[in-house]
């Protein structure tokens, strides 16, 4: 009577399976650098390390920061492509918003804003709503700047 022993649930004999081992990080950015109001919603993260090399088509459908080198086309659905000090593209882009520190061969087409920070260089043409180049920053080629995009993609 005073002694009555719970019965105990023993743990699954087999653990949860974990998923491949994957070079694609997913990080958080830090709230203080993203253009971004705090009102709008998280959106998924990714990140390729500045060890990686990708030849080949790179889409998604979340913000990425890329630090490696890219030969191939990049989609990313209107998400943001932040491309770090140490990355080499050379590359067709499709974002929402552009952020590059590293550098960038190949025509850029945004529906957003495009940022050349101060280390940055682009050689190719751009297609943008709204464009930023810092003192500093390296750019050879064309720029259409279309605010309709931004409605457009607000709509």
């Amino acid at each position: 009577m005073w002694n009555k022993q719970q019965p105990q649930t023993e743990p699954p004999a087999v653990p949860p399976a974990a998923g491949p081992a994957s070079a694609v990080t997913p990080f958080s950015a830090p709230s203080s650098s993203s253009s971004r109001s705090s009102s709008s919603p998280a959106r998924g993260s990714a990140r390729l390390g500045a060890g990686l090399v990708i030849k080949g088509h790179i889409t998604g459908t979340e913000d990425l920061q890329i630090d490696g080198k890219v030969d191939g086309p990049i989609s990313l659905n209107g998400h943001e492509l932040t491309v770090g000090s140490t990355a080499q593209l050379n590359s067709e882009i499709h974002a929402g918003e552009v952020i590059v520190y590293g550098k960038v061969v190949g025509n850029l087409h945004a529906r957003g804003r495009v940022d050349i920070k101060k280390d940055g260089s682009i050689v190719g043409d751009i297609s943008s709503a709204r464009i930023s180049i810092e003192d500093g920053a390296h750019f050879k080629g064309r720029i259409e700047i279309d605010p309709a995009k931004s409605q457009a993609a607000a709509v």
